[in-house]
């Protein structure tokens, strides 16, 4: 009985998405919807299938984008948490300049990079960079914060060296909320390349959007963003699985 309730309850994702594909099959004939505003599953399937080589080849370049912007935020956004918790010097020097830097709109900074680095993967991987690591950067202070300073006091006294103490308690401790910023930044960076193709690109899944809809290629559209759907949820369960093998601790919790 309990193994088929946990069936039943991992079933639930798939058999919702079912369910909104079936209402959307169903809502375009009942309230006869035009498919030039809205095409149905049937009619983006075929275009999934007839257009695959340009759905892939762009996806591989839009997935590039993500993954290598993405990446230099993880290499630079969790170190410098790290020295902003530990450091009231970093975190009054360092801290003001990159609050400033958020605040100011990326899409608005965008063309600059374009005007810098020109067409290529550069300025969109700088773009992807700038709009993923400030939440990760919070997310790594507030982890590595996280910890009660009673406990530090206890590792000192039994003689547990600063790496000791890092490792095997200030870090374990502030993994759970980094990865929630690492999910919050990995949401991110898929749009963040997009709107990077947006704003000047001639290949990439952003670039198939905007020619679509400029020709009312609304299939196609709407394929693009099953695509796009898909790899969000591809980068979602490899962060969660990084996050289940980093935190066996947890895994004991929920058991």
């Amino acid at each position: 009985m309990r193994r088929a309730i946990s069936i039943g309850w991992n079933l639930l994702p798939p058999l919702t998405f079912v369910a909104i594909v079936a209402l959307w099959a169903i809502a375009i004939p009942t309230f006869k919807i035009p498919p030039y505003l809205l095409p149905g599953p049937g009619g983006v399937f075929i275009r999934l299938v007839t257009d695959f080589r340009q759905l892939w080849d762009n996806s591989l370049i839009t997935l590039t984008e993500i993954l290598l912007g993405f990446g230099l935020t993880l290499l630079t956004a969790i170190p410098l948490g790290l020295v902003i918790a530990l450091s009231l010097v970093a975190k009054q020097i360092v801290y003001p300049p990159l609050m400033l830097m958020q605040l100011v709109p990326k899409i608005a900074v965008a063309p600059l990079f374009l005007v810098w680095l020109g067409f290529g993967i550069e300025s969109k991987v700088l773009l992807t960079l700038l709009m993923t690591f400030f939440p990760l950067l919070l997310a790594s202070v507030s982890g590595f914060q996280i910890l009660d300073t009673r406990l530090l006091y206890l590792t000192k006294s039994m003689g547990a060296s600063a790496w000791q103490t890092f490792r095997y308690l200030r870090f374990p401790a502030a993994l759970p909320v980094i990865f929630s910023g690492i999910k919050t930044s990995a949401t991110i960076a898929a749009t963040a390349a997009i709107v990077a193709e947006f704003v000047g690109a001639n290949k990439g899944l952003g670039y198939v959007l905007l020619r679509s809809t400029s020709t009312m290629d609304i299939e196609l559209t709407f394929a693009v963003l099953v695509v796009l759907t898909l790899i969000g949820i591809a980068i979602n369960y490899v962060v969660e699985f990084v996050e289940w093998v980093m935190t066996p601790w947890q895994r004991a919790s929920n058991n």
